[in-house]
Parts: structure tokens; C-alpha cells; sequence
């Protein structure tokens, strides 16, 4: 078992995204295949559209999101979770001009 306190984890930017900062909770060695972040945004932060090689999942903390793909569009509130196939495009970006909070789980998938 691993406990990670609120205060603990590794602070880092997220590549490809911007006006935002992240707190790596869970990483790679510490788990088989899964990463656990906390991804804090500003207003008007967000990340870029691209694919990852990773399943992703976000779970919504405060906040407002909308997470973008291909064909479809999802806001995200407090409560809401997305999931996010691997080599799947998607973007972010912050609604309005509160900052946004979300859980981010990462899988490796092999």
C-alpha cells in the first residue's frame, strides 16, 4: 500500500498544456501501470489536442471543463468523469473564469 497526503506529490507541468500545473500523486515505478495526478487549470488554461498512447481517465473536482475530440464535445462539472481511449484525440479547456480541478488517472496499456 502507498498513502500520498494532500500536501504531498510531485509538483510538474504537463506537457502541451498550458496556464495550468499538476501534483503527481501515484508514478511510473511506483505503480505497475498506472499514474494518479491532481491537474489544477486557471481560467483560459487547457491543453492542446493531440492523441496519447494511454487509457485516461478525469474525474471533475471543482469547476468547469470541456474536453473536446474529433466528432464530439463534453462539458464537465463537479461529479462528472470522462473517459478517454488510448491514440484518442482530445483537448481541454477551462469554462469561464473560475479554475479548474480534476483527478487524472493514466494506465500504460500493454
Amino acid at each position: 500500500m502507498k498513502v500520498v497526503r494532500r500536501t504531498e506529490g510531485e509538483v510538474y507541468q504537463a506537457v502541451d498544456h498550458y496556464n495550468m500545473w499538476g501534483a503527481l500523486k501515484v508514478k511510473e515505478g511506483e505503480s505497475v501501470r498506472t499514474m494518479v495526478s491532481w491537474s489544477h487549470f486557471l481560467p483560459d488554461g487547457g491543453a492542446k489536442m493531440k492523441p496519447s498512447v494511454r487509457e485516461r481517465l478525469y474525474f471533475m473536482i471543482s469547476g468547469s471543463i470541456t474536453v473536446k475530440g474529433d466528432n464530439e464535445e463534453h462539458t464537465l462539472t463537479p461529479g462528472d468523469a470522462i473517459y478517454i481511449a488510448p491514440n484518442e484525440n482530445r483537448s481541454i479547456s477551462v469554462n469561464n473564469n473560475e479554475p479548474a480541478t480534476m483527478l487524472v488517472i493514466v494506465v500504460r496499456v500493454d
